[in-house]
């Protein structure tokens, strides 16, 4: 009989694990959402119609042997997963691939495809009706949102309030701010750094309503709608006893060279939820699962060395819009708004099809 390999969760990490091993072991995907959602592109289904179906991508092309399991874990100890539904799954391996939830729309926060693109024209629709529009978080997904809101509505005003004093945290060279700032600038989107508001709208986020804030250095900010862009919240409280030393304060799991969690032989750490030191992005969980799927692979045929996962240097394409966007690797330096969009206009959305095995309309 074959063996049993139990991945938790089907974002970007999980599905890849799953997918890599299921010619070889009796893979069960546990998921609680209905659909894979290509969250990469979220913040263009919340500005472009176009989007707002591309994002869900059925499971069901994903494993051929395999099952994929519409449940979440409550408790997970290293030869066993107790689910929501009661079901408990004896597991020969474990791979913990739970991620991160942040703030909608980066990421969707409901579980049935069909709620999570009403979400979507709902926030499309109250984004139609603002002029101005704040947010929260000079990261990534904030500087990204901007760029998506501009490009779908050049008139409206987009004023962007981070504490940090620079746009995205990371190791990245100043040429690649200043690129950043360039084409930010180029929109019209008004950049408002080193303060945060003294209190937050007194609206809920994502609903149209007039309001004027104050940041903490003075400055009155008058809008129509705003949106958090910034935090990631980590749920690890499944985890059992033998596993839970490998929990930091953070929530994030420590792991090993080889993506275990110390001392266990048999459970192993993907993506977001790893405490690994580097950006966390679909990239780099799709590298730590090609590691663990290599590592597993070789457990169930003997043994052998098992591979090493050595922290990815901080590299981004971060797109503003579906023309713009700003580009730094170690390999190429900083790349324009060209490139970038020649790089991440389609948000890589053929290359999860292929893997899900999915054909979804265009």
């Amino acid at each position: 009989m074959a063996s049993t390999v139990v991945v938790i969760g089907g974002g970007y990490g999980g599905i890849s694990v799953a997918k890599a091993l299921d010619d070889i072991a009796d893979v069960v995907l546990v998921e609680p959402r209905e659909t894979f959602v290509h969250n990469v592109a979220a913040l263009r289904a919340a500005v472009d119609p176009d989007w707002t179906e591309r994002i869900f991508i059925p499971y069901d092309g994903l494993l051929t042997r395999g099952t994929v399991l519409r449940d979440s874990a409550v408790r997970v100890r290293p030869t066993a997963v107790e689910l929501r539904s009661g079901t408990r799954i004896v597991a020969d391996y474990i791979v913990l691939a739970t991620g991160t939830r942040s703030p909608y729309p980066a990421k969707l926060d409901v579980e049935q495809a069909a709620d999570g693109a009403a979400k979507l024209r709902a926030t499309r629709a109250e984004l139609a009706r603002a002029d101005r529009v704040l947010l929260l978080g000079a990261g990534p997904v904030g500087l990204e949102f901007a760029g998506e809101i501009k490009s779908a509505w050049p008139d409206k005003a987009v004023t962007v309030v981070d504490p940090a004093a620079d746009l995205v945290s990371g190791r990245f060279p100043d040429e690649f701010r200043a690129e950043l700032r360039r084409q930010l600038g180029e929109l019209g989107v008004e950049l408002v750094l080193g303060t945060s508001l003294r209190e937050l709208p007194g609206t809920d986020p994502g609903r149209t309503g007039g309001f004027t804030v104050t940041t903490g250095s003075g400055v009155e900010i008058t809008a129509d709608i705003w949106f958090p862009c910034y935090g990631a919240a980590i749920d690890t409280d499944y985890l059992g006893p033998e596993l839970r030393p490998a929990r930091r304060a953070d929530g994030r799991i420590t792991v090993t060279t080889d993506l275990r969690l110390p001392g266990q032989h048999t459970v192993f750490a993907v993506g977001d939820v790893t405490a690994l030191p580097e950006l966390k992005m679909a990239r780099a969980a799709q590298a730590h699962a090609q590691v663990v799927a290599e590592n597993i692979r070789t457990l169930l045929q003997g043994g052998g060395t098992l591979a090493s996962y050595r922290p990815e240097e901080d590299a981004i394409v971060l797109p503003l819009g579906p023309k713009g966007g700003v580009t730094y690797a170690s390999e190429v330096g900083v790349l324009g708004a060209g490139p970038s969009a020649d790089l991440k206009g389609g948000l890589f959305l053929d290359m999860y099809l292929e893997l899900l095995g999915a054909v979804v309309a265009r």
